[in-house]
């Protein structure tokens, strides 16, 4: 019995679209390396700012509105997202223990669809998961992807 993954049949990728402008070639390659450390920044940093305001605010005053939400033990819980938001956004943001802390907030953002989001519907202006589901998403493909090339994990030559 075979217990490893099926591997995928090779595929012939499709060739790049023909540029409109091809003058922008150039510039394109240049700025393609880039992409998905600017998404894997941009991700982590927005998330450390989430988790700079239960810091700042600190974990006791905060546990209680985690408590109304039903979230117990809601210190705890406090903590748990001050290091998945704060401790794992800076983490993702230069690709450091990149797979970890994009499957912790994976995780994050499907409990908190789940339990908060959902019911309100898909409009952030109705408190929907709109946003919510976005973050989940874009952290889902920060874990199945990894740090990329511009990372400590690369840098390091290992990975979670």
């Amino acid at each position: 019995m075979n217990d490893s993954l099926p591997t995928p049949e090779p595929t012939v990728p499709a060739p790049p679209p023909r540029l409109l402008v091809p003058r922008l070639g150039p510039l394109y390659a240049w700025l393609t390396p880039l992409s998905w450390p600017l998404i894997r920044c941009a991700t982590g940093l927005i998330l450390a700012v989430h988790g700079w305001g239960k810091i700042s605010k600190g974990p006791d005053v905060v546990a209680p509105v985690f408590e109304k939400l039903g979230f117990e033990p809601a210190l705890l819980v406090v903590y748990l997202l001050i290091f998945v938001e704060f401790v794992g956004g800076i983490s993702l943001a230069l690709g450091l223990f990149t797979r970890f802390f994009a499957a912790a907030i994976t995780i994050e953002m499907a409990v908190i669809f789940f339990t908060q989001y959902l019911p309100n519907g898909f409009s952030w202006l109705n408190k929907g998961y709109e946003f919510v589901l976005l973050w989940g998403l874009v952290s889902l493909a920060i874990w199945w992807r990894g740090g990329g090339p511009y990372s400590l994990d690369r840098r390091l030559g290992v990975e979670l």
